[in-house]
């Protein structure tokens, strides 16, 4: 009676295992679409390409870098608020009266950084200064 029994099950068993091994396994799922947020946002990448070439129509002279003549034109001619100089200072790391393209894409990383308030690596519509559901900035 035994035996019977033990020969089923053994039996039960190899054929479950053939089965499973010639059961072909589903293929893996397809990778899941980002969500339509990180479309919309920008990309540090983004960021620094918008605002550099912004920022290049101010060379003039076309020498690679602006000074801080030409920033002053540029901001005037855009009737910007604030003033030039202090900008440009913030931005002229080495302070050598110029901003090249390394002194801009080190300020605009950190500038990238601190509008990042989630740390996402993407600048949501809310995280963009002047947008309409960015918050207010503080005066």
């Amino acid at each position: 009676m035994i035996r019977p029994t033990i020969f089923v099950v053994a039996l039960g068993l190899q054929t479950a295992a053939a089965v499973a091994q010639t059961t072909p396994t589903p293929p893996p799922a397809p990778a899941q679409a980002a969500p339509a947020t990180a479309k919309s946002g920008l990309t540090l990448e983004k960021f620094e390409a918008r605002r550099e070439k912004a920022f290049m129509q101010a060379d003039t002279d076309n020498d690679g870098k602006v000074s801080l003549a030409e920033w002053t034109a540029f901001q005037t001619a855009r009737k910007a608020k604030g003033d030039p100089a202090k900008s440009f200072a913030r931005i002229d790391a080495n302070k050598d009266g110029f901003v090249d393209k390394g002194e801009l894409d080190a300020f605009l990383a950190k500038r990238f950084a601190k509008l990042d308030k989630n740390g996402d690596g993407m600048l949501g519509a809310d995280e963009r200064p002047g947008h309409k559901t960015a918050p207010k900035q503080e005066q």
